[in-house]
């Protein structure tokens, strides 16, 4: 089986990057994926059965998605062609197809690769499913984004998505080994500058052979820290604002506020901003998370969530995330409550069902004679003549009996409204019996 560079039309010869050079050559050699490609896992299972059907590799940059395609051809003997979803279009999967007809009528079978799937329009997409059905390709697409937002789910109904896992740090310390054993020699590196390097890699296999290519060609004694981020080019960590990125990272700082953790959040919300998240954007969050999860609890969350956005908004970035950041800590150690959240919920669905019930009828104003005469007003009680400004009169329509939808915690000020809410619930009990 060719290389990617003798598939180019480059000599056997020629200049190879590191990170091709060291591409296993056995699914055994592969890093970081014993859960799919071990005797257990999903594809150690079909290759054991002979029997390799349509997949989808999901998983991040340098996880080993094009890598593993390549071998499995080689395990199931197909004849492995790739193409990338941001270069072909429909001519090209035409001819990729019929190609493949032919050689399936010579009696070899094709596994088509297809990089960046996710990157193919729906009507595309739909183009894969008769020649899947049929068998006159088994395809193996790749993406870094969540299958279940960005194939259709036709072409997911036919393929089994296998899910790959970001190299962890000792799985990138395999790589530079093998990269050393490869160079004859060790990184110019100091053990905490390693360290780094394999961080800086943020779990990606390929991006971190591409760095130690370039350290290798380095000369002097071992670079630090502050020399290694000298010598390399650090990349920005991986986020999309438009993908599954953002939810998961909004998800991660949402759920680290509400379980008041303020080091989790800080963090999260650094993560953000790094990968070029809109401040105003977590802002807004953050005023959600303040009625959402906090609530009368502490009022003030709310109230210093919303100071912080219109500080941003005056001064903008940098001086701004620090206000941001200051209502964070708030809310992250501010008491937790989401009765409102709840009552506001359950208020919600009872409208629903309870249709067009009218006001009892002395809640209603009466502007005219007439409406006066059909008892609007009567029988009210102004409830700032009555002792303690509380009628305990009933507001609930006369076919509906009285809802407890707010019910507050004994957590920060909700345990006084609390006190206060039973209070008033008992005067509105005894008045009606």
């Amino acid at each position: 089986m060719s290389t990617l560079f003798e598939a180019a039309g480059m000599e056997a010869g020629a200049p190879r990057p590191l990170a091709d050079r060291l591409r296993p050559a056995r699914l055994s050699d592969v890093v970081g994926q014993d859960h799919v490609l071990g005797p257990e896992g999903p594809l150690g299972r079909m290759l054991k059965a002979r029997r390799l059907g349509s997949l989808i590799l999901w998983g991040p940059p340098g996880s080993g998605k094009t890598t593993i395609a390549r071998l499995l051809a080689r395990e199931v003997d197909l004849d492995f062609v790739q193409i990338s979803a941001i270069f072909s279009g429909v001519a090209d999967l035409k001819k990729v197809f019929e190609t493949a007809r032919g050689r399936r009528a010579a009696g070899r079978g094709t596994l088509l690769f297809v990089d960046e799937i996710h990157r193919f329009n729906r009507a595309q997409q739909d183009g894969f499913l008769p020649v899947v059905e049929d068998g006159t390709v088994t395809l193996v697409g790749a993406t870094t984004e969540n299958p279940s937002f960005e194939l259709n789910g036709a072409l997911l109904s036919r393929t089994q998505v296998i899910t790959l896992n970001r190299l962890e740090a000792e799985h990138l310390e395999a790589l530079l080994a093998r990269a050393e054993r490869a160079e004859g020699r060790a990184l110019p590196l100091t053990a905490d500058a390693r360290a780094l390097l394999i961080r800086l890699a943020d779990g990606d296999g390929r991006y971190l052979l591409t760095l130690a290519e370039e350290l290798f060609a380095q000369e002097g004694a071992p670079l630090d820290e502050a020399g290694l981020l000298a010598a390399v080019q650090r990349r920005a960590p991986l986020y999309d604002k438009s993908r599954e990125g953002h939810y998961n990272l909004i998800s991660a700082l949402h759920k680290s506020v509400r379980g008041s953790d303020p080091d989790a959040s800080l963090y999260w919300f650094a993560r953000m901003l790094e990968g070029g998240e809109d401040p105003l954007y977590i802002a807004r969050r953050m005023e959600r998370m303040a009625s959402e999860d906090i609530g009368l609890a502490d009022p003030r969350a709310l109230m210093l969530a919303v100071a912080a956005r219109e500080s941003f908004e005056q001064l903008g970035s940098p001086e701004g995330e620090l206000a941001l950041a200051e209502a964070l800590v708030y809310l992250a150690l501010a008491p937790k409550s989401n009765a409102i959240y709840k009552a506001y919920g359950a208020a919600r669905r009872a409208a629903k069902e309870t249709g067009s019930l009218m006001p009892p009828a002395h809640i209603l104003n009466a502007p005219t004679r007439l409406m006066k005469d059909l008892g609007y007003g009567a029988g009210y009680d102004y409830d700032h003549d009555a002792p303690g400004g509380v009628s305990g009169q009933a507001y609930f329509p006369d076919d509906m009996p009285p809802q407890r939808f707010y019910q507050p915690t004994d957590r920060g000020g909700e345990k006084a409204l609390g006190e206060r809410l039973a209070q008033l619930r008992r005067l509105r009990e005894r008045r009606t019996d």
